[in-house]
């Protein structure tokens, strides 16, 4: 099991303590490039009809802003040729689709179309195993005095499954990630863990499990390396940039950033006992 922890925050202030002169680092700034972040997520007992696509780029180290990118049009479609189409909201960079039909193993093509360039991919949605039950350990962690808790679920007999799970807290506000594989307890019941040594009586947890493709496990695990060896998160500046699975057809070499991925997702929340 990999584990990616993302802090919801974005540290912003710098120290001026104790100095007369200020000095202002020159660095290097690379020409924007297009973030697309495209998670088209089923929720289990809904219809996943609703669906949202956001735009924006990449800036500079110093910018207290993410620009989001207008006036694009973006469409997806499936193996039959029905075209699902994202439209621009009120909020600049947001496209929202209301139509969406979600099938498991269905194959779905991304188009996006932006200042003059075609960017598109394809990718599967992949079933996840449902939540069967919350259980909550006073005596975890390596100090044997920590709460944890485990989500169980069954997984799938004889047939290769890639999870992403995320876990939401209250106190303070962040999300931990982790992917894993069932290659070790293929056909057998089997859990994620909450990995938050700072959880106390009364704090909230929003539990997600994500069904994933090989493809986008493999991209997830490159994140949780660079994330590992750098001793953050993945909003820190990685040593390379990762590339997604959505290409430039206008522009080979320019690739977007993001990742086009479709997820059957399971949900459950529960507060620390």
């Amino acid at each position: 099991m990999k584990n990616l922890s993302i802090l919801l925050v974005i540290l912003t202030a710098f120290f001026t303590t104790g100095c007369e002169d200020v000095i202002d680092l020159e660095l290097d700034t690379a020409p924007p490039k297009l973030v697309i972040t495209a998670s088209i997520n089923w929720k289990k007992g809904t219809a996943g009809n609703q669906q949202k696509i956001t735009l924006s780029t990449t800036t500079s180290f110093y910018s207290l802003e993410i620009p989001k990118v207008s006036k694009a049009v973006i469409f997806i479609t499936n193996s039959a040729n029905n075209t699902f189409n994202f439209v621009e909201s009120s909020v600049k960079g947001d496209y929202n689709c209301t139509n969406f039909v979600p099938v498991i193993d269905e194959t779905y093509t991304l188009t996006v179309i932006s200042n003059g360039a075609t960017y598109t991919s394809t990718e599967t949605l992949k079933a996840v195993a449902p939540i069967t039950e919350i259980i909550q350990n006073n005596q975890g962690g390596f100090t044997r005095d920590r709460k944890e808790i485990k989500t169980f679920y069954v997984d799938p007999a004889s047939k290769p499954n890639f999870y992403l799970y995320k876990y939401t807290y209250s106190t303070p506000v962040k999300a931990n990630y982790y992917v894993d594989e069932d290659a070790f307890f293929d056909g057998n019941k089997f859990f994620s863990i909450s990995q938050n040594d700072d959880l106390k009586t009364g704090d909230n947890i929003e539990v997600t499990h994500f069904g994933i493709s090989k493809e986008y496990y493999n991209y997830m695990s490159v994140l949780v390396s660079i994330a590992s060896n750098s001793g953050g998160g993945p909003f820190q500046s990685p040593p390379a940039t990762v590339k997604g699975n959505i290409k430039n057809t206008t522009k080979f070499e320019d690739f977007p950033l993001g990742y086009f991925s479709l997820s059957e997702i399971d949900t459950r929340k529960y507060v620390i006992e």
